[in-house]
Order: structure tokens, then C-alpha cells, then sequence
């Protein structure tokens, strides 16, 4: 099984397209996560970029803002059908609201689900805060429901949510690792959604209960045979990444903190390739 980097686009947004698109190439990630911009201008800037350093695009969206929900789906379908007409591989969603019924989350996974079969372009649900997939208990009855609903792992927002590692919840977790085709390589820790620098020894225990559940899904996808599994490694910025007072510079390099994923689940899963 081929296992392979992206990194966000999240984060580096100082950088141009072209410069942006050459510091991941030379990095050796695949490819990047992305959502579609909404300039046809930088559209172009953006794929001519990846098509200049051969680089993949995992489609993103987080937009839907609005809390009306026939809005709210439109906007919706609109959005997923704009970016699997720029033929990403997949589409990662951050799909409805913590707050809308069970009814109206499901309504907007049936609609990803009619985008996908229209358009080809698989469709993923990331596990996120504010979404339909905010915690763990929130998220099991739509799995249960919607038998074909496939993940994006963010496990990080999960601890966050729980204000744990989630040690009393492995029947969930369990279900929800078999249903993820993607993970986002990211740290959480039982107070927040990312720890301040994977690589200080402080947050060791963290990044251990992470590598079992990512195990877990690589060993899931190794049984299904499946040619390639991706990785986005998403440390964030802020207010992912904490800050100084007053001086407001981040605590640890963005970039560095994503590279160190990178390169320690590279050598985790060697052998696998």
C-alpha cells in the first residue's frame, strides 16, 4: 500500500501559489488540501502551481457559514458541485452543524452523497467541532444510519470535545476508524485540538494514543488491500497555534511542526511500502 503526504494550504497562505506549491514539493509531500479559491485568476495560479511541481489536490470545504437551513443547502450543493467540477481526487467536507437535528445533518450527507454519485468524486466527512461530527456521540447515530458515509479522521477535535483521550469510548472509535478513508495528522490533547510542538517530549502521551487510532486505520486499509492511503499532516495556525501576548508570535514553527508529522509517520509506515 502506497502511503502518501499532503499538506494544507491552511497556514501558509503568505506565500504565493508558485512559491507555496514549490516548498511542498521540495518538502516531498504528494501533493496539497485545498479549498477551491473563488477568483477564476487564482484558480489558474493555483493549478497551474500543482501542475508545475506535480503535485495532487485533495478538495476542500469548510464554507457554509449560514444557519438557514434551505440556505444552507443550497450553498451547500453548490459548493461540493464547483469543486468536483476541478476534478480534485476526493473532496474532504466539514459537513452541517452541531446544532441542526439529526434530520437536517442527514440531509446534507444525502446531499454530498447525490454530488458524488453525479459527479464521481468521492466525498469525505471529516470529524470536526461545530459539524454533525463533533464528538463521538453525536457522530455514531449518522454512521449507523448512513451505511456508505465515509471519514476524514480528525481525532484531535474529538479530545478536544471530550476533554480526554478518549480511553472509555473505543466502540465508537472503533467504528469510526473502519469508516475513515483519511486522517489529518494533527495532535490533540484533552484541553484543545493541537499541542503547541509535536516534537517536545512533554507531549509524548498525546502523539501515542494518536499512533494507535492512525495504526488502526492503516491496518484497516492494508486488510482492504487498498492501493493508497493519504495523510494530511494539519497543524494549524491561529488560534490553532498559540501565541505570545502581545508580540502575537506563534510559539513553535507552523511548518516545522507539520514536517515532524511527516517525517515520523514516513518512518512508522517504511516498511509498508
Amino acid at each position: 500500500m502506497n502511503i502518501i503526504f499532503f499538506i494544507p494550504r491552511w497556514g501558509n497562505r503568505d506565500l504565493t501559489w508558485a512559491d507555496f506549491a514549490l516548498k511542498a514539493k521540495k518538502a516531498g509531500y504528494h501533493g496539497v488540501e485545498a479549498g477551491l479559491p473563488t477568483g477564476k485568476s487564482e484558480q489558474t495560479e493555483m493549478f497551474d502551481a500543482f501542475r508545475n511541481n506535480g503535485l495532487a489536490w485533495i478538495g476542500q470545504h469548510f464554507e457554509t457559514a449560514t444557519a438557514d437551513f434551505e440556505e444552507h443547502c443550497k450553498q451547500y450543493e453548490t459548493r461540493l458541485l464547483q469543486l468536483a467540477s476541478a476534478k480534485p481526487i476526493f473532496i474532504n467536507s466539514q459537513t452541517g452543524k452541531d446544532f441542526f437535528p439529526f434530520e437536517q445533518n442527514s440531509k446534507l450527507i444525502d446531499i454530498a452523497t447525490a454530488v458524488s454519485e453525479q459527479t464521481g468524486i468521492n466525498i469525505l466527512h471529516e470529524t470536526h467541532r461545530g459539524k454533525f461530527s463533533f464528538c463521538t456521540s453525536a457522530t455514531a447515530p449518522y454512521l449507523e444510519q448512513h451505511p456508505n458515509l465515509r471519514l476524514t479522521a480528525d481525532f484531535s477535535h474529538w479530545c478536544c470535545v471530550a476533554e480526554s483521550y478518549l480511553q472509555d469510548q473505543k466502540e465508537i472509535l472503533d467504528v469510526a476508524i473502519s469508516r475513515s478513508n483519511h486522517f489529518h495528522a494533527r495532535v490533540g490533547f484533552p484541553g484543545g485540538p493541537q499541542v503547541n510542538n509535536p516534537a517536545a517530549p512533554e507531549w509524548q502521551e498525546a502523539i501515542d494514543f494518536h499512533c494507535v487510532w492512525w495504526d488502526a486505520i492503516v491496518q484497516h486499509h492494508l486488510v482492504k488491500k487498498s492501493e493508497t492511503l493519504t495523510i494530511t499532516c494539519e497543524f494549524g495556525p491561529f488560534p490553532y497555534m498559540p501565541q505570545l501576548p502581545f508580540s502575537k508570535q506563534d510559539v513553535s514553527s507552523l511548518w516545522d511542526a507539520n514536517m515532524f508529522m511527516k517525517n515520523l509517520l514516513e518512518k512508522r509506515y517504511a516498511s509498508l511500502k
